[in-house]
C-alpha cells in the first residue's frame, strides 16, 4: 500500500473555498484539516477556475431570473 489518504473532490473543493471564499489562511484550512499547505495549493491550483466558473454560473442564472421578472414587470405596465 502506498500510505497515501485519498481525499474525494468535493473534499478538495470545500477546503480551496475556505481559503478563497472564506478568507482563511492556507496554514490555518490545512493543519485544521490534516493536511499539508503543498497539497492545499495543489487543489487551489487545479479547483480554482472550476469555483470561479460555478460563481459565474450562479451569477448568470441570478441575472437571467431578475430579468425575467423585470420583463414581467415592464410588460404588466404596458
Amino acid at each position: 500500500m502506498s500510505g497515501q489518504i485519498r481525499y474525494s473532490d468535493e473534499f478538495k473543493i470545500d477546503a480551496v473555498a475556505q481559503v478563497t471564499k472564506r478568507g482563511y489562511s492556507v496554514k490555518e484550512v490545512a493543519e485544521r484539516l490534516g493536511v499539508s499547505t503543498k497539497s492545499l495549493y495543489t487543489w487551489m491550483a487545479q479547483f480554482s477556475k472550476a469555483l470561479r466558473q460555478t460563481d459565474q454560473d450562479a451569477e448568470v442564472r441570478r441575472l437571467k431570473k431578475e430579468l425575467a421578472r423585470v420583463t414581467a414587470e415592464r410588460d404588466i405596465l404596458k
